[in-house]
């Protein structure tokens, strides 16, 4: 089953908010000293999302990332990445679930610190887009989760 946009379904999903963030994702680049990195593959499209972070007392204090995604997962980034420094898993793990949600099931938009991405909820209606806003998440709790496992070995 074929998706199909309209234009106005285009407009909607892809609007100005969206690809400010889009245009302006901060945190590029690699993270040399990172205690830990990951990376998350959409296999629908193709999209990639490598995160480097460092982590202090249970919250990520340093972080950077790789994002070749398209508008819509470079946004789901660039909100990532502006409000992750002093997050803790729970923040995060949070966060991924409401936006599931939000996508999925006609949840609410997340809260807090993490309302930027209600600009997301008309990506609801393409499922096929989904996986593409969730790769932040994906793998910045992938690369917590090694933290974790090198602090409890």
């Amino acid at each position: 089953m074929s998706e199909t946009i309209s234009e106005n379904g285009l407009n909607e999903v892809y609007n100005r908010r969206i690809l400010e963030l889009a245009g302006d994702i901060p945190r590029i680049g690699v993270l040399e000293d990172a205690d830990a990195s990951a990376s998350a593959v959409s296999k629908m499209c193709g999209s990639k999302v490598t995160v480097h972070l460092n982590m202090t007392k249970g919250k990520v204090s340093d972080f950077s990332h790789q994002v070749h995604a398209c508008a819509l997962g470079q946004a789901s980034s660039s909100v990532m990445a502006r409000h992750v420094i002093g997050a803790t898993r729970e923040d995060i793990e949070g966060a991924l679930n409401t936006m599931r949600a939000m996508l999925k099931d006609g949840g609410d938009p997340p809260m807090g610190k993490w309302s930027d991405l209600e600009v997301l909820k008309p990506a609801r209606e393409f499922k096929n887009r989904h996986q593409s806003i969730l790769l932040t998440f994906e793998a910045t709790l992938d690369a917590i989760g090694q933290v974790e496992a090198t602090e409890t070995a």
